[in-house]
């Protein structure tokens, strides 16, 4: 195939940016090596779409309307290393989202405003990658299984998403630490939502202290001595009211033997 209507051509890199596009070109070269639809209004693309190109190694789809990519996207795509969907609308990173793109070096999934969840299995496969970017989304929380199959992961992006730093997130935090480099990461804009004792806290500064009420644990004799106290506040409740009841019946008899003398 020639050169896409609308796209510019050079070598075996395909520009069809900011064009306004509302669907893929039909048919690019067979060689295309870079391809960028960034800047356009693509909301869908083709199952089977890149399955002639296995020379691309570069695809950019940023700032477009995509909330999901089809199954099998990438099985004719084995040597694409840079993948960008950031500015899209993607709510969800489902389980083998990229299983066949495993040579990817470099993914950005930033600025999903709407991204509330990633798959325990989302990035399963990818095991070069080296760079992943998931700032600037709606992420409360994320699995440490997503994260743990990735041997090759130096840089990690989180911040701008809503974290909140309880108690399950701990795990993730000392994985976070000690995997990690501190160059390589976005630790300053990282940061807690909730709980309000740690709101507006970098990821990164929470320490094991900061998670030591998670791990407080109650003895038998703590359950008896709670049993006890209930009990014997049970027992004062009940003798209070009744120490009330009475003192409010005597005083409605003074009340009435007075007004019984005044008539």
């Amino acid at each position: 195939a020639g050169c896409p209507v609308l796209c510019t051509c050079r070598g075996q890199a395909v520009d069809c940016s900011g064009q306004r596009l509302f669907s893929v070109p039909p048919e690019l070269p067979l060689d295309t090596g870079n391809l960028s639809l960034a800047h356009n209004r693509i909301a869908s693309i083709p199952p089977g779409y890149l399955a002639c190109y296995g020379q691309l190694r570069a695809l950019d789809l940023r700032n477009n309307s995509l909330a999901a990519l089809p199954a099998g996207l990438f099985l004719g795509a084995r040597r694409l290393a840079h993948l960008d969907l950031s500015y899209n609308n993607f709510s969800l990173v489902p389980a083998d989202m990229f299983l066949e793109a495993s040579g990817l070096l470099r993914l950005d999934l930033s600025h999903n405003p709407g991204l509330r969840r990633v798959h325990p299995q989302a990035f399963r496969g990818l095991a070069q990658l080296r760079e992943l970017d998931l700032s600037y989304g709606g992420l409360s929380a994320i699995s440490l299984d997503a994260l743990e199959g990735l041997p090759g992961l130096v840089g990690l992006r989180l911040g701008g998403n809503p974290w909140v730093c309880g108690c399950a997130m701990e795990p993730f935090l000392k994985w976070l630490r000690g995997r990690i480099q501190r160059c390589a990461s976005d630790s300053q804009l990282a940061e807690c939502r909730a709980p309000p004792e740690v709101a507006g806290a970098p990821l990164l500064s929470l320490t094991e202290e900061s998670f030591q009420a998670c791990h407080l644990t109650l003895t038998l004799d703590d359950y008896l001595f709670i049993a006890f106290v209930g009990f014997v506040v049970s027992i004062a409740s009940v003798a209070t009211n009744f120490l009330l009841g009475i003192t409010a019946n005597c005083c409605h008899r003074w009340s009435k033997a007075s007004e019984d003398e005044d008539v």
